[in-house]
């Protein structure tokens, strides 16, 4: 197996990396900051509706190809074509062949949430001292407890659920992903569990996640969304949690938690105004920049 890397300016990341894909039939393609680690170094948090703070100025791509004839004629091809402004060809070079199965495995090992809550792999032991674990495996959909948003939505409903006198009756997770924080709402005991989104990726993860955990989950399209709810967790991002602020608030029942998360430290206030009209929102936890928010429905 050979590697291509080609350094381009940002602007031509989309066109180069097509061009390797469709036309060179390069196996896989990836992108990263030609500037990472230096001083030029230009991290960007994005999400829908919001510019980007910043820009990467160059970017280093890398295709892979079975062997190096293939990766010396998709080079000669971006030659051709005048890759852009500014780009040239890096480096053709053979990569090891190795177990890549192996490898992805050894890159994802247990996630401790709690010291007795665990999520674990499906090719790993669970620690001795976990009493609750969930078999999860890195794939399509968002969640499985590597990203601060998710532990910190998973440690919450740990950590709550032991505090309540009874179960939640009903919880919805929306915008549910890999379904790791319905399955977590589950196995701590909530009588109903639902979770929604918009992806049918994320819905089929879902329905495959609880049944293989043991949990029972109601996975569906949010339009399935219908009355009250005593938790409600999102995670997602702050522009749409602040779109959905009614819809949320109009399903909670009287004294049901609010859990929002996928929001950055300085957009707190934001989620608190647009939440305002119907109940308060507090930071409840942060990790690596992100913040949890709760909220406990009054009226």
């Amino acid at each position: 197996m050979h590697a291509l890397t080609v350094l381009v300016a940002a602007a031509a990341v989309d066109a180069v990396s097509d061009r390797l894909a469709d036309e060179c039939a390069a196996l896989s393609v990836s992108v990263e900051d030609a500037d990472a680690g230096t001083a030029a170094e230009q991290p960007v948090f994005d999400e829908p509706g919001i510019a980007p703070a910043g820009r990467w100025r160059k970017a280093r791509i890398t295709a892979l190809f079975a062997d190096e004839s293939g990766a010396v004629a998709a080079a000669a091809g971006l030659i051709s074509a005048g890759i852009d402004a500014g780009g040239h060809i890096e480096a053709i070079a053979p990569i090891d062949d190795c177990d890549w199965v192996r490898l992805t495995q050894s890159q994802f090992g247990p996630i401790e949430i709690e010291p007795d809550f665990w999520i674990v792999p499906t090719w790993s032991s669970a620690p001795r001292a976990a009493s609750k674990v969930i078999r999860l495996d890195p794939g399509m959909a968002f969640g499985t407890g590597t990203h601060p948003t998710t532990r910190m939505c998973l440690r919450w409903v740990a950590r709550f659920a032991m505090k309540r006198d009874s179960p939640w009756v009903r919880v919805l997770d929306y915008g549910c992903g890999s379904g790791v924080l319905a399955i977590a709402a589950g196995l701590y005991g909530a009588e109903g569990v639902e979770a929604v989104d918009i992806d049918g990726a994320a819905v089929d993860a879902t329905r495959a996640n609880a049944e293989a955990n043991g949990v029972r989950v109601q996975a569906d399209h949010p339009d399935s969304v219908a009355g009250s709810y005593s938790l409600i967790v999102a995670n997602i991002l702050s522009t749409p949690l602040k779109l959905l602020a009614p819809l949320l608030a109009s399903h909670l029942a009287r004294g049901a938690d609010l859990v929002l998360c996928g929001i950055l430290e300085h957009q707190a206030d934001e989620l608190r105004q647009a939440y305002a009209p119907w109940l308060a929102l507090d930071v409840a936890a942060a990790d690596d920049g992100w913040i949890l928010m709760t909220g406990v429905q009054q009226a």
